[in-house]
């Protein structure tokens, strides 16, 4: 990449568009290798024998009358540690993600845990040298506006 990268702060508003999730507040988490996106449930299924995986988010932290649900192809499934050392087996799907008019593909796994203050991680493979982190600041992109889901 040629350009210079962008400062993005600690937590930033950013949309998955292919999932049809407008705004969804996520840590950006140079500590984890891989994204994750907590989920209300996940069932997985076979269409045409091609793997997917359908599932529920809340996107807006404390307002859970907000449920999407989001269908994906599985790219693969894997044992994930977590912050706490605790190992878990996850599904893999690969979507875009847009923050701060850029869009580009990332992985991210789906997980079920109550009382994640962040509903997504964007971990440190998925910001390739796009952006750089400054730990002291926050939504250099700009806060969004729930009424993107009215």
């Amino acid at each position: 990449m040629n350009e210079m990268p962008k400062v993005i702060g600690w937590r930033e508003w950013l949309a998955l568009p292919e999932l049809n999730i407008p705004a969804i507040k996520a840590k950006i988490d140079t500590g984890a290798r891989t994204s994750a996106l907590h989920t209300t449930f996940i069932e997985p299924f076979g269409d045409n024998g091609v793997k997917k995986v359908r599932f529920g988010i809340q996107p807006l932290q404390r307002i859970d009358k907000i449920e999407l649900f989001c269908e994906a192809i599985v790219k693969d499934e894997r044992i994930v540690t977590d912050s706490g050392g605790h190992k878990e087996m996850r599904f893999v799907i690969e979507t875009e993600v847009e923050l701060l008019n850029e869009r580009w593909p990332i992985e991210i796994t789906l997980t079920t845990r109550i009382g994640m203050r962040f509903r997504m991680l964007l971990g440190r493979t998925a910001l390739t040298e796009r952006f750089f982190v400054d730990v002291s600041s926050s939504y250099v992109g700009g806060k969004k506006s729930k009424k993107l889901y009215s």
